[in-house]
Order: structure tokens, then C-alpha cells, then sequence
């Protein structure tokens, strides 16, 4: 099953296209393929729902999506994971099915962590929580203790197009720490945390020399080819499982 608009590229596999608006639809043409279990991948941004093009399922979940649109991610996608297990579905996460999507904290690329990139993965850490808690963030890019960027609803290579752009701005905060961490009690079934070759280039240009993921929480996409082009850029990639007894 694929949502109309969003380029799909899986030719080795059946698959129907349907909408936001037609959730009565989804339901039925998954339980007719005999589906049982869904997991959720590739990335999503909030619909534009015309009423007009409403099932009568979508009717009935409406008020409980659009009372959810009014806060963050979370409430959203949780909304979504509800509906489909009323319906008898399980949702699964992507990393539930492929563990080895997610990486662990023995494991990283051949730079290390500096003592700068370890202090300001922590703040970064820090900041993600607490922000985190309000349903906002899943990354931050922190130099020499300062909070260059945050990640909104626009995403992670928004931000580190703003930090590219504006570093001129900051003398004196050279390098600096990509952090990517869940919030509070997220959902990892429906939106884990991600990078892949893209965001190491991202953060090449935004002039960074370390991203650091949280271990077993964020999905790392072609992990051979994001940690050739950290080794080739000179960016310490790393997993941290705990920061709670930094």
C-alpha cells in the first residue's frame, strides 16, 4: 500500500494506492490481500484533507485525527497506530522486522568522538529531552556548548540548511554535534528517528564533525555507504545508548 503523491519504487511487489481520505479503503484492501500486520516506512508530511473526499470510515476517525493535528507528531501518529489496531491490525516497527536497521553503541565509524563532540552531544541530549517532552524535536546541532539549530516539523535537513547558511554568522563555533535521539515515550513503531548518506552530507555543509545517534532508537539507512562518507568527510559517527549517568 502506497498514499497517493509520494514516489514509491518497488517494482518486485504488489502494491495498491490509496489516500489519507479513504482510510474505510486502506482497511478493506489490506484485509482482502490478507494483511495482518503493517509496518509503516518512508517518511510522511501532513496531509491536506478535503471533507468532500471522506469515506464513511474516515468520518469516523475524523474528529479523533483532526483533534490530533492540533498537537505534535506524536499525537498524530499515535492517532493513526490506534486506528489501525481497532481494525485488528498489529503495527510493527520497521526496526522490529530488520533489526539491523538500528546500530548499537560498539558499534561506529572509524573517527572518534572528541572530548568538544562528547560535551556537546550531551547538551544537545539535554535539549532534545526537554523539548522532547512538548512534543517538538528529534535533533539538534550544538557547537562549543551553543544550540546552532533545532529540528521542527520542517525536519532534520531543514535545520542543518539553516546551520549551513548562518554559520558565517558565528565566529568562533567551528565543528559542532548532530544529534538525533526519540523523544519521551515516542512511539518508535510508526517514526523512529533516521538518518542515511544524505544527512552526512548535510552535515559535511553544515561544517559539523560529529553525529551521534541513539543506540538501538535511531534507523541508519545504507549504514556501509553513511559510514564510507563520514570516513571521507572526517565526521565522527558514534551510538550512545545512556546519557542519564553523563
Amino acid at each position: 500500500m502506497h498514499f497517493e503523491g509520494l514516489a514509491v519504487d518497488m517494482p518486485a511487489n504488489e502494491t495498491f494506492q490509496t489516500s489519507y481520505e479513504r482510510f474505510g479503503e486502506i482497511f478493506e484492501g489490506l484485509r482482502a490481500a490478507g494483511v495482518s500486520e503493517v509496518v509503516f516506512a518512508g517518511g510522511l508530511s501532513r496531509p491536506a484533507l478535503n471533507p468532500a473526499n471522506f469515506d464513511a470510515k474516515m468520518m469516523q476517525l475524523a474528529p479523533r485525527f483532526m483533534a490530533a493535528m492540533q498537537e505534535g507528531d506524536d499525537a498524530l501518529l499515535r492517532a493513526v497506530i490506534t486506528a489501525f489496531e481497532d481494525d485488528g491490525y498489529t503495527v510493527r516497527g520497521a526496526h522490529e522486522v530488520l533489526p539491523d536497521l538500528t546500530v548499537w553503541a560498539e558499534q561506529q565509524g572509524k573517527h572518534s568522538a572528541s572530548r568538544d563532540g562528547s560535551a556537546d552531544a550531551l547538551r544537545a541530549w539535554q535539549i532534545v529531552q526537554a523539548l522532547g517532552r512538548l512534543d517538538v524535536s528529534q535533533a539538534c546541532v550544538v557547537s562549543k556548548g551553543i544550540c546552532l539549530g533545532l529540528e521542527t516539523v520542517q525536519g532534520t535537513e531543514a535545520m542543518l540548511r539553516f546551520v549551513a547558511e548562518t554559520r558565517g554568522t558565528l565566529p568562533g563555533l567551528a565543528g559542532g554535534v548532530l544529534l538525533k535521539w526519540s523523544k519521551p515515550d515516542q512511539d518508535l513503531r510508526i517514526d523512529m528517528p533516521t538518518i542515511g548518506p544524505d544527512t552526512v552530507d548535510q552535515a559535511a555543509a553544515a561544517g559539523l564533525s560529529d553525529i551521534c545517534i541513539e543506540a538501538g532508537g535511531v534507523i541508519v539507512l545504507d549504514r556501509e555507504e553513511v559510514m564510507r562518507r563520514a570516513e571521507n568527510a572526517g565526521i565522527a559517527i558514534w551510538a550512545v545508548a545512556d546519557f542519564q549517568s553523563s
